[in-house]
């Protein structure tokens, strides 16, 4: 099988998601297009059925989980036996039972998973004073990802049809971990007014249009996934976390600070 094309399928709040699979579709040197399904209206767009082109296919982990937000979305595309890259990318504890959890939704919705890859991104509640992961993906991880793409081409070159693709041994367990969490106290970001300039951005990222900037700024805590993708945004650092955030924040940077690599399995 020959790489000709390539679409990139990925949820990414604050971005990490996106690059890994920019890099994994350079590495495969075809040119690519992007379906984005962060933006609020991915909850209800129509998507083209997939064809026969190369899809890269990547996820933030929450808890271990893809997001069910992620999943939900997701949930729209059909494919007829797409060959499929499927990465999951984490913010440095554990990515557990997400990329096995990634396979059964690619497999569910008509792709053909070709290879996986658990790779590190910036955690979304790392900070400058209790970093996690910070500044990942970086240079390194990003070239790594591209030799993982160069990988994947290589690997369907041998092939002669998706049809052909053997079954992708995968990490994780089923049934999947518990992804119910209540934090039994409110986690969607506040706005410090004084310092809010009304500029929008925070809205502009938030995935579920959860955030209304008007006189003052509010947030529709239902609607909030926890993804602080505002917070990451803001320019002037009027967007910030909650207490019992600030206590992951602090959590994470104490027991997952140290250097981890990514995993890729082919």
């Amino acid at each position: 099988m020959d790489v000709k094309s390539v679409k990139l399928v990925y949820f990414s709040p604050t971005g990490t998601s996106k690059k890994i699979a920019e890099a994994v579709a350079r590495g495969t040197g075809a040119p690519y297009e992007h379906v984005d399904l962060t933006r609020p209206e991915s909850r209800t767009r129509e998507f083209n059925v997939f064809g026969q082109e190369l899809a890269v296919i990547s996820m933030p982990v929450w808890a271990g989980r893809v997001p069910q937000e992620a999943v939900t979305r997701f949930r729209r595309l059909k494919a007829d036996d797409t060959p499929a890259v499927l990465t999951v990318v984490y913010g440095n504890r554990a990515y557990e039972d997400a990329l096995i959890e990634l396979s059964d939704l690619a497999l569910e919705a008509g792709f053909k998973p070709v290879a996986g890859g658990a790779f590190i991104g910036e955690h979304s509640y790392s900070t400058s004073e209790k970093p996690t992961a910070h500044g990942r993906p970086d240079s390194s991880d990003l070239e790594e990802a591209e030799g993982f793409g160069g990988k994947v081409k290589e690997k369907l070159a041998g092939i002669g049809g998706p049809r052909d693709i053997p079954p992708l041994e995968l990490p994780g367990n089923r049934p999947y971990r518990d992804g119910n969490w209540d934090p039994g106290e409110p986690m969607d970001p506040t706005t410090e007014e004084e310092l809010c300039i009304k500029c929008g951005r925070c809205a502009e990222a938030c995935p579920t249009a959860a955030i209304t900037v008007e006189d003052v700024v509010s947030t529709e805590e239902e609607d909030c996934i926890w993804c602080n993708a505002c917070v990451k945004s803001c320019p002037t650092g009027a967007r910030v976390m909650r207490p019992y955030m600030k206590k992951l924040t602090e959590w994470l940077h104490t027991n997952h600070s140290g250097w981890k690599e990514s995993e890729t399995y082919l």
